[in-house]
């Protein structure tokens, strides 16, 4: 059997990274007392606000009961309000309160200082190429959703080819 140096292997370290980053980031965010959960949605709202309930709930890799229930607690807490959306009756879209505006402004910090720590001894130039590709590999992997495995093609050209 062929061992490969799992090491060296991008996959596992950016794996490794990012639950490294969110462990630090849960220990910071505790002070606040905030959990994970709560802060995670937080932070997709900050970036994305007003998004749907359903859309967000894809995002966060939740079941739409779960995050209902999170979204209920957060909007009693009065730091998230849940609104018709005025194209789909059937959807709500969620938008943060001015309430949570301190604990946003904490996270933010907290989140800036943690990011400076984790780059500290790279240079600013190699944090740049750092961010560019990773940029490059999410839309590297982006571009593969309308792909299919077998040959690289898209979906339909699939569909066309099978046709003829």
């Amino acid at each position: 059997m062929i061992r490969e140096d799992l090491s060296r292997n991008y996959g596992f370290i950016v794996h490794d990274v990012a639950r490294l980053l969110r462990q630090a980031f849960d220990r910071r965010m505790k002070a606040l007392g905030l959990t994970r959960s709560q802060w995670w949605v937080l932070t997709h709202l900050y970036r994305n606000d007003g998004v749907t309930q359903s859309e967000l709930a894809q995002t966060l890799e939740l079941d739409k009961p779960s995050l209902g229930r999170l979204l209920d607690r957060m909007e009693t807490s009065g730091w998230v309000t849940r609104e018709d959306d005025l194209q789909d009756r059937r959807a709500k879209r969620v938008f943060l309160t001015q309430e949570v505006g301190p604990a946003m402004k904490a996270m933010r910090e907290a989140s800036a200082d943690l990011r400076e720590e984790a780059l500290i001894g790279i240079s600013k130039s190699e944090q740049e190429k750092f961010i560019d590709t990773l940029l490059q590999l999410k839309s590297n992997l982006a571009s593969l959703e309308t792909r299919t495995p077998s040959h690289g093609g898209t979906l339909d050209e699939d569909k066309e080819s099978v046709s003829q």
